[in-house]
């Protein structure tokens, strides 16, 4: 999985609980998926660890760049 620097430096030092299979996860199946204006990605996924679903943020080329729990995206199914 490749990652930008302010993931690795940033976003892990922020949320250290994170794990690579929770992201690995959401990139292969994402409930939702949505391009924003910067052509940056942004995918959902529910992960039961932690209850709630966990946006990831890819660069154009897939490249993961953010990655938090998403208070605001809908109910646990």
């Amino acid at each position: 999985m490749r990652t930008t620097a302010y993931f690795r430096e940033q976003v892990l030092r922020k949320r250290p609980y994170l794990r690579d299979e929770w992201i690995l996860a959401v990139l292969a199946a994402p409930v939702r998926r949505s391009v924003q204006l910067d052509g940056r990605i942004r995918l959902w996924g529910y992960i039961p660890a932690i209850g709630r679903y966990l946006r990831v943020v890819t660069l154009t080329d897939g490249t993961v760049h953010n990655a938090f729990p998403d208070r605001g995206f809908g109910d646990p199914p």
